[in-house]
């Protein structure tokens, strides 16, 4: 049970506006994570509006993108995420499920491209350790150009926060939509 009450649409009426932009993003949903963050509505459309821009709005492919959300929900320990991206959001960015599987392990495998390998390591140094080293940034700067870069760099701390704020408020998983 999360720490904090999820709060449903009828007590935070004065933020339908921004429930309604919740749900045309999300599939018709509100999801556990806007209940949440609906205690404060300045934050919640932040969250939201950063989260958007991340995954929708960068010249980084969908698979990338979904490669690095999964690790950093594996390494982070954050079950909310990894449901939430595996198996409906991967598949759609054409990641297989023996993939999403060997991101707990990547480097143990030969699945992922030398780009893809070179954004896990620095996925890996940020979400660990903060501080990148320069030979796993270098890896990264043959690979991507610098607004990607820049996108990976911002896509891998937006993700750390949403996992951190997830697990340290526990927060739960969506129920599953009745038949």
């Amino acid at each position: 049970m999360a720490r904090v009450r999820l709060l449903e649409e009828d007590e935070a009426a004065d933020s339908a506006e921004f429930i309604e932009r919740v749900r045309s993003g999300r599939r018709g949903n509100l999801l556990n994570i806007y209940k949440l963050l609906l205690h404060s509505p300045p934050l919640a459309s932040a969250w939201f509006d950063l989260l958007n821009a991340v995954r929708w709005k960068t010249k980084l492919d969908g698979r990338l993108r979904e490669i690095v959300i999964i690790r950093i929900a594996y390494v982070n320990r954050a079950q909310y995420c990894l449901v939430q991206h595996i198996p409906e959001l991967a598949l759609a960015d054409d990641m297989t499920l023996a993939e999403c599987d060997a991101l707990t392990d990547w480097r143990a495998t030969s699945l992922f491209s030398e780009s893809e390998r070179a954004a896990l390591a620095f996925t890996d140094a940020m979400t660990r350790d903060i501080r990148v080293p320069d030979d796993v940034f270098a890896d990264v700067r043959r690979h991507f150009d610098e607004r990607q870069i820049v996108e990976l760099s911002v896509l891998i701390g937006a993700y750390n926060m949403h996992t951190r704020v997830q697990e340290a408020l526990q927060l739960d998983r969506e129920k599953p939509k009745s038949a």
